[in-house]
């Protein structure tokens, strides 16, 4: 098959990329022309801004893909120009989404009121009543909203779509840095690590970026997923403290996690979250109906990640985020 792959060199991308190739399958990746050297050899590349898709449509005409995989259609636009641009051209289209469109979500980040919805979320559990999650936050994740895209994206009979809802991915690459506060405070020598009380117990799924690759590569190349939502991550999901302390087991720190009520946790360490409210998808639809599993254990998968934190340390760093003062003085009064 001939995969035509938007947005494929950056974290994820390159993974789903080098799964496709390594199958025998050919790709084409679409992109701005910034992380060519990432790619496997043979990939062929069109140099192009996403909000220009349908100007390129020419060019796709010649290459004939049998579907594309959008690896990052943030906004409603976006999802409506790849339709716009394929329809009539490629079999399938296959997107990347999240688990924050779920109603979980809003209710964790108190965007919206009601009681925590049970865990855990399978496909068709609530998805979120309040639109743009992130808007007022400013940049390019204004007018964000996976749910619209999702909309858009299964809602073309003659170009059937696929969903993979993504989890909290880890792993090298992360430009996020997810693992990083933790990691420091634990190659520093903090003799603790302080997480609230409840917010230590709030459960998080999670996936290892190569995993989560593997799950959209199979996905793509599969029949039985046209039409189809999937969940993606983990089969269980741990609590932070559990989480925590898995890091530090790999990156041989010797310390330990403290948890203590809110009222007495440094400002700077609370996650402002409703710990209450877990967000735990169900990932058996895909494990069932297209046979995934991962290939990377969990340690491993920690290990990789921890090299290249250390490695790869984020280029500014907010001291504000590590003041060592402020949480030996509470741990004092104990």
């Amino acid at each position: 098959m001939h995969f035509l792959v938007i947005g494929g060199t950056r974290f994820i991308g390159p993974h789903v990329v080098a799964r496709l190739t390594a199958s025998g399958h050919k790709v084409t990746v679409f992109h701005r022309g910034q992380a060519e050297s990432v790619l496997p050899g043979g990939v062929e590349h069109i140099h192009g801004d996403r909000r220009e898709l349908p100007g390129f449509r020419p060019v796709f005409e010649k290459l004939a893909p049998d579907a594309v995989i959008d690896m990052v259609p943030l906004t409603e636009p976006d999802a409506r120009s790849v339709v716009l641009t394929f329809k009539g051209l490629a079999r399938r289209l296959v997107a990347v989404s999240s688990q924050d469109v779920y109603r979980a979500y809003g209710r964790l980040r108190h965007l919206e009121p009601g009681p925590p919805d049970p865990v855990p979320l399978r496909e068709e559990a609530p998805l979120r009543e309040r639109l743009f999650p992130y808007r007022g936050s400013g940049g390019r994740l204004e007018d964000y909203e996976k749910i619209l895209v999702e909309r858009v994206v299964m809602g073309q009979p003659d170009l059937p779509g696929t969903v993979l809802r993504l989890p909290m991915v880890y792993g090298p690459g992360d430009y996020q840095h997810r693992l990083f506060d933790y990691l420091k405070r634990m190659d520093d020598g903090r003799p603790f690590i302080l997480l609230e009380r409840d917010e230590a117990r709030w459960r998080w799924t999670r996936g290892y970026v190569e995993d989560i690759a593997a799950a959209i590569a199979l996905a793509a190349v599969s029949d039985r997923a046209a039409g189809r939502i999937y969940n993606v991550g983990e089969p269980t999901a741990l609590t932070l403290a559990e989480w925590v302390t898995r890091i530090g087991r790999v990156a041989g720190w010797t310390g330990r996690v403290v948890t203590l009520p809110r009222e007495r946790m440094p400002a700077h360490l609370l996650l402002h979250i409703d710990p209450s409210q877990d967000l735990v998808a169900d990932t058996s639809r895909i494990r069932v109906e297209l046979g995934y599993s991962e290939s990377v254990s969990q340690d491993e998968a920690l290990r990789r990640t921890v090299d290249w934190e250390r490695a790869h340390p984020p280029a500014q760093i907010d001291p504000s985020h590590f003041d060592y003062a402020a949480e030996d003085a509470v741990v004092r009064a104990i």
